[in-house]
């Protein structure tokens, strides 16, 4: 039996808890901050209900064999209380989040028990264990042991775990495509603003910036990407709506820094100006609930 303890319910994390839960050689613990009794998530292949085992105090926590960080980014501090108390000498932690600095934020763990996840698994959370699944998606992880490991545990699911041996480049890519959501964030816009050509222009000069950084950090990123992502956003229905625009909808706070900030902080190290990811960043965190 491997104890796997996923630390974050919303909309991501619930769906991969139900996934890890379908597993009978799985005993899956939920850490989180409000308790449900059910976990209901609908998912393309169907619903999956269950009852979980639930932790609301990292007190109560005892060393697992797997730990899956699925917060925010900007809950790190939060996530860290729960390691604490769930990693032991032989657990591996995987960290499911945004943006490029994943073993970075949480310096204290071994980085050869650490695997940085890339998560596309289109989800909306519509009450504490209440999740719909929009597709399958996939997770994208190092060609490595850890990695090799992580992907185990969804060798029963539909979701695609993919394995790389780049995937810093796989990440880059990601960003890109993050950091264009600015501006359905910035405007309220569903995706269908990027049928909008002013719109689609700044999203693609967004993402110009984005892959002159990530190319001066080591990720092999094509020119044509800013056009393939905007057609992205044209592609997907008109009314979805990301998750940095929820957030921003719902008055928490966003992920501007590891979405947009990111690309202008690691920019300024290599003499790179990225002003339109700096301007988004600012204003996003400017309009937050805690100003």
């Amino acid at each position: 039996m491997t104890r796997i303890a996923v630390v974050g319910t919303g909309a991501v994390g619930a769906s991969i808890a139900a996934w890890l839960i379908a597993a009978p050689e799985h005993a899956v613990t939920l850490c989180a901050r409000t308790p449900f009794a059910r976990l209901r998530v609908e998912t393309p292949e169907g619903v999956l209900e269950s009852t979980p085992r639930l932790l609301t105090d990292p007190a109560n926590a005892a060393p697992v064999d797997w730990v899956l960080v699925v917060t925010k980014t900007y809950d790190a501090p939060g996530a860290q209380a729960w390691l604490d108390r769930l990693v032991g000498p032989d657990t591996n932690v995987a960290i499911l989040q945004n943006g490029v600095e994943h073993r970075d934020r949480f310096p204290a763990l071994d980085p050869s028990r650490t695997v940085p996840v890339i998560v596309d698994i289109p989800a909306e959370r519509r009450a504490p264990g209440d999740v719909v699944q929009r597709r399958n998606g996939s997770l994208t992880v190092p060609d490595d042991a850890a990695g090799r490991a992580f992907a185990a545990l969804f060798a029963h699911s539909p979701i695609d775990t993919i394995l790389t041996d780049d995937w810093l480049t796989a990440a880059w890519r990601k960003l890109a495509v993050n950091c264009a959501g600015a501006v359905n964030a910035l405007t309220l816009q569903p995706a269908g603003i990027a049928r909008d050509a002013e719109a689609a222009d700044l999203m693609r000069a967004l993402i110009r910036e984005c892959i002159a950084v990530g190319r001066a950090e080591g990720a092999t990123l094509p020119d044509d990407l800013p056009d393939s992502i905007v057609d992205g956003y044209r592609a997907a229905p008109a009314d979805s709506i990301n998750s940095i625009h929820a957030d921003r909808l719902a008055g928490r706070p966003t992920e501007a820094d590891a979405r947009n900030g990111v690309i202008a902080r690691l920019g300024a190290r290599h003499g790179i100006d990225a002003p339109l990811n700096r301007m988004a960043d600012v204003v996003l965190r400017k309009n937050g609930p805690d100003n």
